[in-house]
């Protein structure tokens, strides 16, 4: 035999008994409706179809031991019976019944001798691990050939449901971002000149009416959750290109202008990579209408850094969503060779790849969400022809973008796309 023995006890037979951490889990996951089980072994017993009745064994020995755990957390709906097998349990015959049926629940019991029998030595419910809630999506604003409010809710598999109809006052260029974990707001546009209204969006992804502008009123800028539940928005066009930010709070309040860091140009995207709460914002038209690749990062206090050199296409009205976690896409756009679709990935770090060839139909002004908690989408748009199309790609865990899939809802140009929770 090799391996550590650690704290084992003698039972009276002379042989040695297995600890908690000695114990032999190396059972299939019990999902049948009864199940004799061994001392010494640990079981993983899934009552998510059925009720489980668990038979110890008939002739145990002093320090025999055995674990049981709520596998799918289902003890709650279907629970755990001990047949004690002709031993006490806890001091009581084996006549009386036994139950466990607490969600999360595991059991470790140990027998003490013929008068108690089976004794708990351990009987906790262990907790659920924090959720994000379901993943959603949401698009809404823009411009068809005047300005509009509709939105479009998007899935959590990615499927984009008919126009809801508009709430907020009808507007293009606008920015989308999450804040607080689960909801999202939409800041600023175009009206007939630029403004700083914005709209919260609840976690059942609906939008609230205007809110009074906090912020200098922009367009062609871009919005990014930073911190976990924070967001900012920042660059784009307040009278002339800046690279100002805001901060938005975890809930949802509009912070005051910030002095920009960076090359001020519009036209940005931005999103969140990581696990700290970092950010970036990339890409963009700077001054005399020179197209950039310049990007930007964001701390997890919301602090914008100074320039880095970019990669990949030089471009405007970008798009950009996390998708796998903790990475980011940013696709389409436009530059003086016209429309395009190429993408470019952003790892973990915040290092952006080079660029990825088209897939989908090349435009500009398109929106892009995360969904499902892992993958994401582009959405809308304006081709190479000026027209406002409605087509959807869909962008897997692992960064690769779909072909087109014809859109549902009014086509567009120049919305916001946020994702919020359930």
């Amino acid at each position: 035999m090799s391996g550590i023995i650690v704290n084992n006890v003698a039972r009276a037979s002379g042989t040695i008994a297995a600890t908690p951490g000695g114990l032999d889990w190396s059972a299939d996951v019990v999902t049948a409706s009864t199940v004799t089980v061994e001392a010494g072994r640990g079981y993983f017993i899934n009552t998510t179809s059925n009720a489980c009745t668990v038979t110890l064994p008939a002739s145990p020995e002093v320090g025999d031991q055995i674990v049981l755990a709520d596998y799918a957390r289902t003890w709650s709906t279907n629970a755990v019976t001990i047949d004690s097998n002709g031993n006490n349990f806890q001091g009581q015959a084996d006549t009386y019944t036994v139950n466990y049926d607490t969600v999360g629940q595991s059991l470790n019991i140990v027998y003490a001798d013929s008068t108690k029998g089976w004794l708990p030595v351990s009987d906790d419910a262990v907790a659920d691990v924090p959720s994000r809630g379901t993943l959603r999506g949401i698009f809404a604003f823009g411009y068809t050939s005047s300005n509009t409010g509709v939105s479009n809710l998007l899935s959590t598999s990615g499927v984009i449901a008919s126009d809801v109809s508009a709430v907020g006052t009808a507007r293009e260029q606008v920015a989308g971002m999450s804040y607080g974990g689960d909801k999202g707001i939409f800041v600023g546009g175009y009206i007939s000149g630029t403004t700083g209204i914005s709209n919260l969006v609840n976690t059942s992804g609906v939008i609230a009416s205007d809110v009074s502008a906090v912020a200098s009123a922009i367009r062609s800028f871009s919005g990014v959750t930073y911190g976990g539940d924070k967001a900012v928005f920042g660059f784009g066009l307040a009278g002339s290109r800046t690279s100002r930010t805001n901060l938005v709070n975890s809930s949802g309040v509009v912070g005051s202008d910030v002095t920009g860091v960076g090359t001020a140009r519009n036209g940005t995207a931005a999103a969140p990579y990581g696990s700290g709460g970092t950010a970036a914002f990339a890409y963009g038209s700077g001054a005399s209408t020179a197209n950039l690749s310049t990007k930007n990062l964001v701390n997890s206090s919301g602090v914008v850094a100074s320039d880095t050199t970019g990669v990949g296409l030089a471009r405007q009205d970008v798009s950009a969503a996390s998708y796998g976690f903790d990475k980011a896409i940013f696709g389409f756009g436009q530059n003086g060779d016209g429309k395009h679709g190429v993408t470019n990935l952003m790892n973990s770090s915040g290092v952006i790849a080079s660029d990825v060839s088209a897939v989908g139909t090349a435009r500009l002004g398109a929106m892009a969400s995360t969904y499902g908690g892992d993958k994401a989408a582009f959405a809308y748009g304006q081709n190479a022809s000026n027209t406002k199309v409605s087509l959807k790609n869909l962008v897997n865990n692992v960064g690769t973008v779909a072909s087109d899939v014809t859109g549902v809802g009014t086509a567009r140009v120049y919305g916001g796309g946020l994702s919020y929770s359930t």
